[in-house]
Formats: structure tokens, C-alpha cells, sequence
């Protein structure tokens, strides 16, 4: 994902989830003195072989030294970027929060108050402005929830940490170089723990290959509390990745009775003319639009709502590959404009998997005979397709949905 690495559901400005501690629990022991200094040499280690690759990287040694006067590394990035959450959300519960009266009549206030901005954002990169609000929307708050981490200490963090050193390298030195461009001095370059900045949440690299002046002040300055220059570099990376003006990102959707579900493939798109042919029906009765191919999206299978997405759709993905998150931009861009709720009531008592038990349904289909070709725990087009395989053979509904229901009868059929 080029853009947002780190935004995936969890830095959207949405509440978090609380966690449950003992209080019981003795407290973790301090490091000694010797740790810390071990810990130390370490990380000088590493910082003097980044030098390295940042000199050849074009980084002058004024900016490297200055930059780097003083950090060390963060032990509260290291345990946000270790933690891993013990249960998942239903997409219903991440939209509600996501999509929320509350968000929607900030983004009428937004679409308002920066009319006049907008206007000329959209006139000149033809990205509908719904669109670029939703998304300040969902990764700020519409600017209120931006970070407070120092950009440069997080990513040295995660960079000496190593889990993802070549990536956190990479948007190190596209640091530095922000830096060394003159467009923001360090103390003024936060954002979120992960390195992503300012209104709409841009890691470095997409901002040095993105982001804009729009104000003509001499710098591209995401991080202003004016959001000018922001929402204008963010409509220019959805029209670089193909956004089409005035045309939807999707919709809901009514499928005939007799609806085959082995042709609901998100990961494979249709003409519109195939889905009229078949049934397909807007929730008002109407055929669906033609812009061009278009998938099938059902993201609680065959007992939620079901979508059929175009390329907008896509594009939005590009930022953030979640369809979840896609859902939510697109459907807060519309609220905000008018567009009515979703019809379809999501189902309840239907619950998602995490990576472990995930990973465990691949390996039973793939043990049963239905090869989902990997056992990495994400749910890709083989892992989609071994399931509808199964359920299809087991007389169920092949949606494809990999819930705790699925698991349960994966469990059943291979012995346990």
C-alpha cells in the first residue's frame, strides 16, 4: 500500500478499543543500567549505518546531524506498533463509529466553512470534494486528532527496531529529506506514532511525490491549521490514481432470489450490463449505472448489505487497501452530501476471525483438499474461492465469508 502503511482501520481518529488489566499484575521490572546502555550502543549502531544510506541517499550531513541531535528510541511506538488486538470488529460496529451523525454534520460544517477552497481544489484536479473531506474526516477528525509524535523519532524507532526496517527506512530518509527541502522545520513535523502527517495522514514518500503548495506560500505545508494545502495534495493523489469526477464509488444493491453467489467476487470485476442481465437492481428498482467495470462487494456475505463498486471505489483503496475503509469514505462522502443510509440491516451474531483463526481455515480447506495456496491468515482470492469450494460442496451458501460460523463448520467437516 503506497499510501497509508499505517492507517489500515486502526489511526482513522476513531475511539479506541479499551483493553482489559489486572490490576493484580506486579509491575514490569525496570531496565538496568547495563540494558540501557546495551540498548543505547545499539541504537548509535544502527543510526551510524543509516548515515551511510542517507549520504548516499542525498542527505547532507548538516540535516542528518541536526535531525538527529538528541533522539533515542521510543518505547511507547514499539509497544503501539507490537501490539496486536485480542479480538476483531464486526465491519457493522467500524462503520457505525466510522459513518457517525457526528462525522457526518462536522463534514457538512467542513464542506461549508472550505467551500471556496474546495471549489478551486476540485476545478483544478477534478477529485470530488466529498471525497477529500471524507478522508481528512476519518484520519483526523477533520484535522483535530493529526499526532504528536516527532515524525523523525518515530520512524528511527521503528527503523532500529527492525521488524520493518527497510520500509521505516525508506520513509526515514523521505523524511529527511522534507527536511532538508526546507518545507518544515523538525519540531513542526509530527504526526501519528507510524510517521504519517499532518490533515490527512501522508507518509513522506507520498507527500514528496504528492503533496502541493496550493497556497503559494513557498512550501507544502500539510501541517498548517489551515487545511489548504492538505486536502489539495490529497485530491491529487486520488486524480494521479485515476479518480473520475462526478461519477460514485459504488452502491448498494438488491439481488434476484435465485442470485448465484459464486459470481460475488470482489477481486473480479463486470461489465454492468452482466449484472443487469442476471437481476442485479439498485435498492430503488433501477438498473445499474454503467462507469465501466464494476465488482461485487459483500462484506457480511450473504446475510448484510451488498455493493457493487466502481472504480472510484478502487482508487480510494489505493489510500488505504481496506474494504472497510473504502466502504466508509465512500459512504460518508455521500452522507454528507444527502445520500440516504444503507437499506440492508447487518446481520448480528455473525463475527470475524482474527490472524490466528484465520490462518487455521486455510490450513483445514487446504488439509480437506480445498488449496487455498498459503497459510499467511489473510483471506486473498484463493483463500475466497477454496471457502465458496467448501461451502458449496457442503451445501451452504458459498459467500465466501471467512466468520466464526465458517470456522465452526471447517472444524465439523475436518474432524475436530
Amino acid at each position: 500500500m503506497k499510501m497509508l502503511l499505517v492507517s489500515i482501520i486502526c489511526a482513522m481518529a476513531l475511539p479506541a478499543m479499551a483493553s482489559a488489566v489486572s490490576v493484580s499484575e506486579p509491575p514490569m521490572p525496570r531496565p538496568s543500567l547495563s540494558d540501557r546502555a546495551e540498548e543505547a550502543q545499539r541504537f548509535a549502531d544502527w543510526r551510524d549505518a543509516f548515515r551511510v544510506k542517507a549520504s548516499e541517499a542525498g542527505i547532507t550531513a548538516a540535516v542528518f546531524d541536526e535531525a538527529f541531535r538528541g533522539v533515542t528510541p521510543s518505547k511507547r511506538i514499539i509497544e503501539l506498533d507490537g501490539a496486536q488486538p485480542e479480538f476483531v470488529r464486526p465491519i457493522s460496529d467500524y462503520l457505525s463509529r466510522a459513518v457517525s451523525a457526528r462525522r457526518i454534520s462536522d463534514g457538512r460544517r467542513a464542506l461549508e466553512a472550505q467551500a471556496q477552497t474546495l471549489a478551486a481544489i476540485e476545478a483544478r484536479y477534478g477529485v470530488d470534494r466529498e471525497v477529500v473531506v471524507a478522508i481528512w474526516g476519518l484520519e483526523t477528525a477533520y484535522g483535530a486528532v493529526r499526532g504528536d509524535f516527532d515524525v523523525i523519532r518515530a520512524l528511527a524507532t521503528l527503523a532500529h527496531d527492525g521488524r520493518r526496517q527497510d520500509w521505516a527506512e525508506g520513509e526515514l530518509i523521505a523524511a529527511l529529506s522534507i527536511l532538508q527541502s526546507g518545507d518544515v522545520a523538525q519540531h513542526k513535523m509530527i504526526g501519528s506514532w507510524a510517521g504519517a502527517m499532518g490533515h490527512t495522514q501522508f507518509m513522506p514518500s507520498s507527500y514528496l511525490t504528492f503533496a502541493e503548495d496550493f497556497r503559494g506560500e513557498g512550501r507544502r505545508d500539510v501541517w498548517s491549521e489551515d487545511p489548504t494545502d492538505a486536502l489539495a495534495s490529497t485530491a491529487r493523489y486520488l486524480a494521479h490514481h485515476g479518480w473520475v469526477m462526478d461519477q460514485p464509488w459504488g452502491m448498494e444493491v438488491r439481488l434476484p432470489a435465485d442470485f448465484n453467489f459464486m459470481l460475488a467476487d470482489r477481486f473480479l470485476s463486470r461489465p454492468a450490463a452482466f449484472w443487469n442481465d442476471i437481476g442485479v437492481r439498485g435498492m430503488d428498482g433501477g438498473a445499474i449505472p454503467d462507469f465501466g467495470p464494476a465488482a461485487m462487494l459483500a462484506p457480511m456475505g450473504a446475510t448484510g448489505p451488498v455493493f457493487v463498486t466502481f472504480n472510484n471505489f478502487d482508487v480510494i483503496k489505493t489510500y488505504n487497501r481496506s474494504n472497510a475503509y473504502a466502504l466508509a469514505i465512500g459512504h460518508l462522502g455521500d452522507r454528507m452530501t444527502g445520500g440516504a443510509e444503507w437499506e440492508t440491516p447487518w446481520p448480528t451474531g455473525i463475527l470475524p476471525l482474527n490472524r490466528d483463526e484465520r490462518t487455521e481455515v486455510q490450513e483445514r480447506l487446504t488439509a480437506m483438499g480445498y488449496d487455498t495456496q498459503g497459510n499467511d491468515g489473510m483471506i486473498g482470492p484463493n483463500s475466497e474461492r477454496a471457502i465458496k469450494a467448501f461451502q458449496l460442496d457442503a451445501g451452504l451458501t458459498p459467500d465466501g465469508l471467512a466468520s466464526n460460523r465458517l470456522l465452526t463448520q471447517i472444524r465439523r467437516a475436518s474432524g475436530g
